[in-house]
Order: structure tokens, then C-alpha cells, then sequence
């Protein structure tokens, strides 16, 4: 990052702080040799290209891109890296764009302390979620996007759960690649996504007189938002003042549920035809994430996770209402424009989706 230092964002972030704070927080993954190692990427590469032509028969929905080439099998440092640079390539125009409207960049005491500051918290949030994210499709970077699968993650949850190592990759990968066809097969959307998003951080950082405080406030959130289906509200809405602010994450939270939900949907329906353990995946999986100890669940409430994970399941309820009411064609018009995707009010009410979508075709 160092060739890049002159930029505002990095005034404020010290994305070496960032690195060795998420290393610190960071939990080892399971140890295992590295042949298995080898053969575990293997596996989840294959997995990744297996799950390709299923989700495409669930969803109906085309894509002219391969999935092969997007896919990348990364350790936990590896996924951080990653979202170091989606994190800082999201920010820097904000920030940018903040510091221009005061006429001047950050004074020394900002610039020093306060990016050690940020950057530990960022490195903070990024180490804890490293151990945790089993895959992720980045769109916001380079196209077509990246497809990345956690290994370590991946090995020690399937561990943990009991199940079929070769069902739960499939399983896993069958919820990536949704995302990966929502984004490829629909261009406007990762841009959509970044533009509320941004506009939302440009707004909390409107005030000069509170730009550091208000963007430390924001920080805390955006992280998860960087993972395609990630909420963070519980912990934005600190920084939020007005409706405005308010509406905008409401819309942005509503994307994001349709989003999970959606890839929620395609990874059950694909069914024990192709993942014969799918349901007692399901059932553990499920069980899994609402037994977390204490800690956790206090962590987790802190970054905003116990949100999205009620996201997953508001998500998923309006897909399968929609499907049910109109069918896959007949919800698949929501991928037609950012004004077919649904309110904020209507990821709770399909109904009213459909009426206004349906009625107005």
C-alpha cells in the first residue's frame, strides 16, 4: 500500500495496522498436511464447476461467463488480502471525494494516531469474519468478479457439522455460484450495489466538523456490506442521523436479502438428487449458526451478523412466495432493472411485489 499513501483513504486507514491486527485476531484453521491441503483445493475447484450447470437449471438465468476462471481457493490471509483491497478500492472515492469538500486533507494527529486507529478496527472486524466466511463472490472488483472459497473454513465447519465433506463443497458452492450468476448475468447489478452503498458512506461523512468520528462509526459496518449479501446495520445505524440515511440502508438491506435469500433458495432446491445429505446439511447448518457461545453471539451482534443472518431467512420467505405466486420466469424479472428490484417494505410483503411488478408488465 505504500506506493499508494498519498491517497486520503490511506490518512485514515494504516492498511499495515489493518494486516497484522486481522493476523493477530484472526483464529488458526485446522491443521492438516500439504498434500490434503492440495487436494482439498482440488476438490473445491471441482466443486465450484460441478455446482455451475445445477444453479443454471434452478434459476433459469444465463450467464456467457465461465465460472473456472473465477474461481480462487484462498487461506484465511488470503480471503483478508482480498477484502483489504474490495474494502480500500470502495472507500477511497468517498473519502476522496469528503476531504475535497473540506479544502484540505487531515491534519498530523489524524493522519498518525487516528489511522493506527481505523486500521486496527478494520483489521479487527476482517480477522474475526476470516474465520468464519466459508465463500464469497466479489463483483466489485476486476470483471467479471472473483469467486473465492475459504478452504480452512470450509474443512473445519464440515468438521464441526459431521457431514459429507463432498456434499457440503458441493453445498457451499452451489450458494457462491448464485451469486456469481446474479452479478454476470446481470452487469447493472454490482454497480447498483456499490452506488448505494457509496452514497450512504458519502452521506454519513457529509458533516467536516464530524468526518472522522462519523467515518470510524460507518467503518464498523462496512466490511460485511463488501461481502456480497453482508448487512452491518445493527452497527451503521450508530452513525445514521436522518430518515434519509435510514431509507438508504433499509434499500441497500433489502438488495442484500434478496441476494442471500435467493442463493439460499437455489442451494436447497438443487436436492439430495445432487447433494444426497442436503437436508441434514440444512439441519445442522441451521443449528449451527444459532448455537454460537456467548462471545460470539455478543461479536456477532456487534458486527452487525445477527442481522443478516435474520436476512437470510426474510430473503429466502420472499423468494419462495414470489416463486410460488408467479413462478422462477415470472421472479426472475426482478434481475431486470434496479427498479424491479424489491422495497424495503416488500421483502416482508411479496405480494405487494408481485402487484406492482406483475401489474406494471
Amino acid at each position: 500500500m505504500t506506493a499508494q499513501a498519498t491517497a486520503p483513504v490511506d490518512q485514515l486507514i494504516d492498511w499495515e495496522v489493518a494486516a497484522r491486527m486481522a493476523a493477530m485476531v484472526g483464529r488458526p484453521g485446522p491443521q492438516i498436511g500439504a498434500e490434503q491441503a492440495a487436494q482439498v483445493v482440488g476438490e473445491l475447484r471441482a466443486a465450484a464447476a460441478q455446482a455451475a450447470p445445477h444453479v443454471a437449471g434452478v434459476t433459469l438465468m444465463q450467464t456467457s461467463i465461465g465460472s473456472a476462471e473465477s474461481v480462487l481457493v484462498v487461506d484465511r490471509s488470503g480471503w483478508v488480502r482480498a477484502n483489504t483491497a474490495a474494502f480500500r478500492s470502495l472507500l477511497e472515492p468517498v473519502v476522496a471525494q469528503a476531504f475535497a469538500s473540506r479544502g484540505r486533507l487531515p491534519g498530523m494527529g489524524i493522519g498518525s494516531v487516528g489511522s493506527r486507529v481505523t486500521g486496527a478496527e478494520v483489521g479487527s472486524l476482517l480477522g474475526f469474519l476470516s474465520s468464519r466466511v466459508l465463500g464469497q463472490f466479489d463483483p466489485f472488483g476486476d470483471a467479471p468478479g472473483r469467486l473465492l472459497l475459504v478452504a480452512p473454513n470450509v474443512v473445519q465447519t464440515e468438521l464441526e457439522l459431521g457431514v459429507t465433506p463432498d456434499d457440503f463443497r458441493l453445498w457451499v458452492c452451489l450458494h457462491e455460484e448464485t451469486h456469481r450468476v446474479q452479478f454476470t448475468a446481470n452487469p447493472w447489478l454490482a454497480e447498483h450495489v456499490m452506488t448505494l452503498v457509496r452514497a450512504l458512506v458519502t452521506d454519513l461523512m457529509a458533516e467536516p466538523s464530524q468526518l472522522v468520528d462519523r467515518f470510524t462509526s460507518a467503518l464498523r459496518g462496512l466490511p460485511d456490506l463488501l461481502r456480497t449479501g453482508g448487512n452491518g446495520g445493527a452497527v451503521l445505524l450508530e452513525a445514521i442521523q436522518t430518515p434519509q440515511q435510514r431509507d438508504q440502508l433499509a434499500e441497500i438491506t433489502a438488495v442484500m436479502s434478496l441476494l442471500e435469500g435467493h442463493a439460499d433458495v437455489v442451494m436447497d432446491a438443487v436436492g439430495p438428487a445432487v447433494v444426497p445429505s442436503v437436508d441434514a446439511i440444512r439441519t445442522r447448518f441451521s443449528r449451527r449458526r444459532a448455537g454460537r457461545s456467548g462471545v460470539d453471539r455478543v461479536l456477532r451482534r456487534l458486527l452487525g451478523l445477527e442481522a443478516k443472518m435474520r436476512q437470510y431467512a426474510d430473503g429466502a420467505r420472499f423468494v419462495r412466495q414470489v416463486q410460488e405466486a408467479v413462478g422462477v420466469a415470472g421472479f426472475n424479472q426482478v434481475w431486470t432493472s434496479p427498479q424491479t428490484l424489491p422495497r424495503a417494505t416488500e421483502i416482508a410483503d411479496p405480494a405487494a411485489w408481485v402487484a406492482r411488478v406483475h401489474a406494471a408488465g
